[in-house]
């Protein structure tokens, strides 16, 4: 887990004033481990510490205090019949907030102490200067009165073109994943009335037209409701750069688009990179079932991304 400093910044420019609170530390059995946060604002709040009596508690203390300039608040709670929860173990929640004066001015780790005019102690001196070297990479954690939290680094980026049954299966599967989501579809009507946060949604009339938008190390995934987009939709994405592209249909829909694509210029490497079918055949071929392939190889892609980084330090 790690401070996701690009959420919290989103936040404040909403809603001015927001309180972050963090399970900074844990014992025995919790419902969530540490490094897990949410963000709370006076009319709302978004991700989750675990939910049940614990959570409501400290959405309910932090809303009452966001209306003074509070100053952290820590606090360890048992997990126990007094909360209603049978968790048995304990957590450390801090509770910052924080206006566009005081957000972090960091891309790395963000250490701070958690009460006033406490020196900072040697062993985050040391962390930052591993951090710099290279050769650290810190999980939360509190001590002597100080937090340090690695700084989340940018999202990988998922676009996702079609906003019909399976393009809404797959997004609501990706809710809540590290992931920035684009929405593509050609109406406004064509979306539902609530997306996730981490979803930016885009209207269209030519979809194909955006790719050009598209972060090169984006991952492409084109299921609308016309073969003529979808085609369009291959044809831009070959043509830019791009990290993975999965098109849905079936192997005669890809045997026809291999053939238009060759037309259209592109080599056979190229086009050998479209995948399609796209999900985990083996799952089905429901929405759902589709949208839980994509994420599961989209997680396990990221999971070894990571692996790699860490191996390397």
């Amino acid at each position: 887990m790690s401070f996701d400093l690009s959420s919290l910044t989103q936040a404040v420019e909403v809603h001015g004033h927001v309180a972050r609170i963090l399970i900074a530390d844990h014992k025995g059995s919790s419902p969530r481990e540490a490094g897990t946060s949410m963000l709370v604002w006076g009319t709302g709040y978004s991700g989750t510490v675990g939910g049940g009596a614990l959570e409501y508690q400290a959405i309910d203390n932090a809303q009452k205090k966001l209306k003074n300039n509070s100053l952290t608040n820590v606090q360890r709670i048992p997990l126990g019949p007094n909360l209603g929860q049978c968790c048995g173990g304990s957590v450390t929640l801090v509770t910052e907030y924080f206006t566009q004066a005081n957000l972090p001015d960091t891309n790395t780790v963000y250490a701070r102490t958690v009460k006033p005019n406490t020196p900072e102690p040697l062993w985050v001196k040391r962390i930052q200067t591993k951090l710099r070297n290279g050769t650290e990479t810190p999980d939360t954690h509190l001590q002597d009165s100080w937090l340090v939290e690695p700084i989340s680094q940018p999202l990988q980026p998922v676009w996702v073109y079609g906003a019909g049954h399976v393009g809404r299966a797959i997004i609501d599967t990706l809710q809540g994943l590290p992931f920035d989501v684009t929405w593509v579809d050609t109406s406004a009507d064509r979306f539902p009335a609530e997306i996730s946060e981490n979803v930016t949604q885009l209207v269209a009339l030519n979809p194909a037209l955006v790719v050009k938008h598209a972060p090169h190390d984006a991952q492409h995934y084109i299921l609308t409701y016309s073969h003529a987009i979808d085609l369009e939709l291959c044809h831009a994405i070959l043509s830019h750069s791009f990290k993975t592209v999965g098109l849905i249909g079936s192997k005669t829909k890809r045997t026809r688009f291999i053939t238009k694509l060759r037309t259209l210029g592109h080599s056979s490497t190229q086009i050998s990179r479209i995948i399609c079918p796209i999900g985990d055949p083996s799952l089905g071929k429901e929405p759902k079932a589709i949208a839980v392939g994509i994420t599961s190889a989209l997680i396990h892609e990221c999971a070894n991304v990571t692996a790699q980084k860490e191996a390397q330090i």
